[in-house]
């Protein structure tokens, strides 16, 4: 097989290999989720914390929609890890065939419904009105530009899948600076108010989509299709949305508990809103290790059962453990130190003490549960690599739940002290059921796997002839 930019984590020690991999997509993470605080701290220290509330909001309905894009892409990108590891190059193919055409038919269609409904999904969520407008004109570019964002996210699932971690990064780092440009153009030059900030959004992520797919053309022969690789195959399509479609609404019902809690939240008042819409941006941004080890995980599991070496996957859930748990602590400790001031990129806090003192509060609650979160990435996203993807889904359920309570039942009794609560309930609940989880699966797949090898040590083509069948 041609390999290029390819890397094969099927080789090698686990803990090099995944610190070697990660290390790209922690930077590629951080520079995506500077899309993202980049908004926010221009929207909220030139247009005022009203338009900060107003960008917030949509944060929950934002989840719930890119959420589902995001998760097909990656679900999608799963069987072509797969195919790499077991070195299937027409699978490969293949696959990445009917990714392209399932996400591109998928993001027209969530676009045009997203787009319809973003209004009446904003008033079901209790948004306040002040700010109602403003919100709808920001998320509904958003959503008017869900395939600009699949677009990026599927060109480089495929080229993680083959163990290519850093050219995503390259072209969103070019993306991210053209976003920081655009949003200080457009809002202060242009005076597009919130609006200025979705269209560089989109435009950004239309860029780095672009530059990943001319990456994918030119320098990946493995990816140069061929006439039989154009047919569509029914059977292969289900596969792919069985796997997408799971990591999907894995998403989206863990959203709809965000969405919950965004509505209990906008029920206390803008300070309330605003508050939680910086501190939210700033744990997002200390998550992005968090988010780094997930897409190592699911792309070291998805390559490493193509090659049928369950230990070598329980070895490298190990190792990641250790460095995520270490990274936590770190972050707790930043978070006790300089929370105030770090809020102060989103909020003036001598203009509004009441709202940084309720993000200092969200920030630091969430921030002493990190290792709890560290766990849901990592160990859902080692599943999903091995191809439950519809066991993980139950993951984000379980987040529902929690969230839902805590919305409905602690913040009417607590106010926002309850609030600081509900992810970090979420987390912990997930993980009660992750952990078995993920031990069950390992012993599935010992028990499936274990008369192939058997049958390998005899016959060394049977394995071949299996595939093959």
């Amino acid at each position: 097989m041609s390999r290029n930019l390819t890397r094969d984590l099927t080789e090698g020690r686990p803990l090099k290999q995944i610190i070697s991999f990660a290390l790209p997509l922690l930077f590629g993470v951080l520079f995506q989720q500077l899309y993202s605080f980049v908004d926010t701290a221009v929207v909220g220290r030139f247009l005022g914390a009203e338009r900060l509330a107003a960008v917030g909001a949509t944060g929950s309905v934002n989840f719930l929609v890119i959420g589902l894009c995001l998760g097909l892409c990656s679900g999608f990108s799963i069987p072509i890890a797969q195919a790499f590891g077991a070195k299937d190059e027409g699978e490969i193919r293949r696959c990445v065939w009917h990714a392209v055409i399932l996400s591109g038919v998928l993001s027209v269609i969530f676009a045009v419904v997203s787009f319809a409904l973003c209004k009446p999904l904003l008033r079901l969520m209790n948004t306040p009105e002040e700010i109602l407008d403003h919100s709808a004109e920001y998320i509904g570019i958003i959503f008017a530009a869900i395939p600009c964002c699949v677009l990026y996210n599927m060109a480089g699932g495929i080229l993680r899948s083959l163990g290519d971690s850093r050219t995503p990064v390259v072209f969103l780092v070019l993306a991210s600076i053209v976003n920081i440009v655009l949003d200080l153009f457009l809002i202060i030059a242009c005076g597009m108010d919130v609006a200025g900030a979705a269209v560089a959004t989109a435009v950004s992520q239309l860029l780095s989509g672009i530059g990943c797919v001319i990456v994918m053309i030119r320098r990946f022969p493995v990816l140069h299709l061929r006439r039989e690789d154009r047919r569509f195959h029914p059977v292969l399509a289900r596969k792919m949305l069985g796997t997408g479609l799971p990591m999907g609404l894995q998403f989206s019902i863990t959203a709809i508990g965000s969405v919950m809690v965004q509505w209990s939240v906008n029920g206390l008042g803008v300070n309330a809103v605003a508050a939680v819409s910086g501190a939210v941006k700033l744990s997002a941004f200390f998550a992005c290790v968090f988010d780094a080890l997930a897409s190592t995980m699911a792309t070291y599991s998805g390559q490493n059962m193509g090659a049928r070496k369950l230990d070598r996957i329980h070895q490298g859930l190990r190792c990641t453990s250790v460095l995520g748990i270490t990274y936590c602590l770190l972050a707790f400790g930043i978070v006790v130190l300089f929370a105030r001031p770090l809020l102060g990129l989103f909020i003036d806090a001598e203009a509004a003490p009441e709202v940084t003192a309720m993000g200092v509060q969200f920030l630091t609650v969430n921030a002493a549960f990190y290792i709890p979160l560290l766990f849901v990435n990592i160990v859902r996203l080692s599943i999903q690599g091995m191809g439950f993807t519809r066991v993980a889904m139950l993951a984000g359920l379980f987040e529902m739940i929690a969230r839902t309570a805590v919305a409905l039942f602690v913040v009417p009794v607590s106010g926002f002290t309850g609030a600081c609560f509900a992810n970090p309930a979420a987390w912990v609940l997930a993980d009660l059921f992750l952990f078995p989880c993920y031990f069950q699966v390992m012993r599935i797949l010992r028990q499936r796997l274990m008369p192939v090898v058997s049958e390998t040590v005899r016959n060394p083509r049977h394995i071949r002839l299996r595939r093959a069948a």
